[in-house]
């Protein structure tokens, strides 16, 4: 296999200028626009240099919308890990000099669709007539609360962990929410349920799907979110800091949960080890981790599948301390789709935050507090897709 590592470099990450819940409604376009847009501003890289547009079933209307003609497009749209196997195929369309400057983009309102209805979204197709929904929907299983909660149950039975061990999980996702001021849950005026927690909170919340409660779940919200990439001789000459992709892997294991060979293992296993293989490196190597948190068992599962803790033990990297403010190996540190935001697609915040923190630009004023920014050079990011269906992982580093 051609070695990739480094072809390219993430180069500026933005936001929309709204996220969370916001006082007017948004369509899914509007975030996207901003989020590029604010994008474009922080790396100084003209709309009209990009010739990569990279989307969940989007470019086709982005590029109309920019005024762009691009070279290379790409609409793969397969869940939350989305955004992290279109920074692998930017990559790898970057190194085959295809493109030089590449975009990825994310607009989702998941909030503001309940007010707005059709016209503000979908960000990608849900297939809701596909057979797979049709061989699942007669068993009660209706949402994905009703899902994940199988695999906790499964966990819970194979290893001997319970919920209070998964709940650690949220309580210390919570802890860096309170050092990120655009958080829904950075205090108890951001909302009603916002500021700190404690392992009582989280059992004693309302029920969702037992053993989930409310605390196990993500936010539903709104959010716009961007990353440029581009090749090595580009990046060199911006003044924004470059965050390399040092390696890159996807895979899948299944798409309706009924055909999950086991409930506590996802393809993160395969996907993470043909990223550390393209970078060199291993999971020992990683100083900090962006995990896709959907639920707090996803997080967990997500942990041993990629190596940095033991089957059965990963609920311990938080339960133990290693994964919170001053820890080892800091996870989430923008507060995670379970304090910070999750539109429904949580892929795209992962990226934002994963190259805040190896940029060192995650206390800027506006992306955190003290104590937020941390001192990590490498990290691993991987997205979850579906019904714990398909992975996407990136080792990114400093420059």
């Amino acid at each position: 296999m051609n070695n990739l590592s480094k072809a390219a470099a993430l180069v500026g990450a933005a936001e929309s200028n709204e996220i969370g819940y916001p006082d007017e409604p948004r369509t899914s376009l509007q975030l996207h626009i901003e989020a590029i847009k604010n994008a474009s501003d922080y790396t100084g890289i003209p709309i009209s240099d990009i010739d990569g547009v990279f989307s969940t079933a989007w470019t086709s209307d982005l590029g109309e919308h920019l005024g762009l003609h691009p070279k290379y497009i790409d609409t793969t749209a397969v869940g939350g890990c989305s955004f992290q196997i279109h920074v692998h195929h930017a990559l790898c369309a970057i190194y085959a000099g295809v493109i030089d400057t590449a975009l990825v983009s994310h607009g989702e309102n998941g909030w503001s669709q309940r007010r707005v209805g059709k016209e503000g979204g979908p960000s990608y197709p849900t297939h809701r007539d596909a057979p797979a929904v049709q061989m699942v929907s007669p068993y009660g299983l209706m949402g994905p609360p009703s899902y994940y909660a199988h695999a906790m149950v499964r966990h819970n039975h194979e290893f001997g962990t319970t919920p209070e061990d998964f709940a650690h999980v949220a309580v210390v996702t919570r802890e860096w929410a309170t050092k990120n001021p655009r958080a829904v849950m950075f205090n108890d005026e951001s909302h009603e349920f916002g500021g700190p927690i404690d392992v009582d909170t989280v059992n004693n919340a309302p029920m969702i799907t037992w053993p989930l409660t409310m605390l196990h779940c993500c936010l539903q919200t709104d959010h716009g979110g961007a990353v440029i990439l581009a090749r090595p001789e580009v990046a060199r000459d911006l003044q924004t800091n470059p965050v390399w992709v040092a390696g890159a892997g996807e895979s899948m294991g299944h798409s309706t949960m009924l055909e999950m060979e086991d409930f506590t293992a996802t393809s993160a296993a395969r996907s993470s080890a043909v990223a550390y293989e393209m970078a060199g490196l291993s999971a020992v190597d990683m100083e900090m981790a962006m995990i896709y948190d959907s639920f707090t068992v996803t997080a967990a599962i997500t942990a041993e599948m990629l190596g940095l803790a033991p089957r059965g033990e990963g609920h311990k990297l938080w339960q133990d301390g290693h994964a919170a403010p001053g820890g080892r190996l800091p996870i989430n540190t923008n507060g995670g789709g379970l304090s910070f935001n999750h539109s429904g697609m949580y892929g795209m915040h992962l990226l934002i935050e994963a190259y805040r923190q190896l940029s060192g630009t995650a206390e800027d004023g506006v992306n955190g507090i003290e104590g937020k920014q941390t001192n990590a050079r490498t990290c691993v990011v991987n997205g979850t897709g579906g019904l714990l269906s398909t992975t996407g992982t990136l080792v990114l580093t400093a420059d």
